[in-house]
């Protein structure tokens, strides 16, 4: 099998979970960010991840993926998902890209092979949150509000093995968010979360950016 990512991507994230925390072999392959004919011509859109199963076809969307490796793994993967997490989600969804989007073009990951492969992100992504250069100026009070949901966050842990106590689509949901803000210099996680985070990395098989942030 071979799963079609981008290194930076949490959709990307959750397919790769499944994988790890199944310990189910895949390859993994990274695309540059500015190739659209390889996706598209996959599944018909410029979006990953997507899974090419072991009968050679292909498989996008995310939950989707998580729930074909489930199944192909006879795992076992809560689907509730408890409203509060739901709602902390919706919340900083809303503003964390404020915060990764124009960091994850500055760490050497491999989404990025060549100036041109930057150059499309940027655009495109700027199109929807304005001049990445404005957003690391405004860092300071978006780690602020940060810091507030993530306090409210360490309220709903359960276990610093799992989120709920039990591997559950909440996992699915928030690890790759709380992943990718690794790569903020000046991200300060609750304890809880902070051995969770760690857990999680370990057990899915997927590093944290710690060692980058800028």
């Amino acid at each position: 099998m071979k799963l079609y990512i981008y290194d930076h991507c949490p959709f990307c994230v959750r397919a790769r979970m499944s994988f790890g925390l199944f310990n189910i072999d895949v390859e993994q392959i990274i695309l540059a960010n500015d190739d659209e004919d390889t996706p598209i011509s996959m599944i018909g859109a410029k979006q990953v991840p997507i899974l090419q199963k072991p009968d050679g076809s292909y498989m996008g969307e995310s939950l989707d993926i998580v729930r074909w490796v489930r199944e192909y793994a006879d795992g076992k993967l809560d689907e509730a998902i408890r409203p509060e997490i739901q709602a902390w989600f919706d919340k900083v969804s809303s503003y964390q890209n404020k915060l990764v989007w124009p960091r994850n073009i500055k760490l050497g990951l491999p989404d990025y092979p060549t100036q041109s492969a930057i150059d499309y992100f940027v655009k495109k992504k700027e199109e929807t949150i304005g001049k990445f250069e404005e957003h690391l100026t405004n860092t300071p009070q978006y780690l602020a509000q940060l810091h507030t949901d993530l306090a409210e966050l360490e309220k709903l842990v359960v276990s610093t093995e799992t989120l709920a106590g039990k591997l559950s689509m909440e996992d699915i949901l928030i690890f790759p968010i709380l992943r990718n803000l690794t790569m903020v210099r000046g991200l300060e996680l609750p304890e809880k979360l902070l051995a969770y985070v760690n857990t999680m990395s370990k057990a899915a098989k997927v590093p944290l950016y710690f060692d980058r942030a800028l």
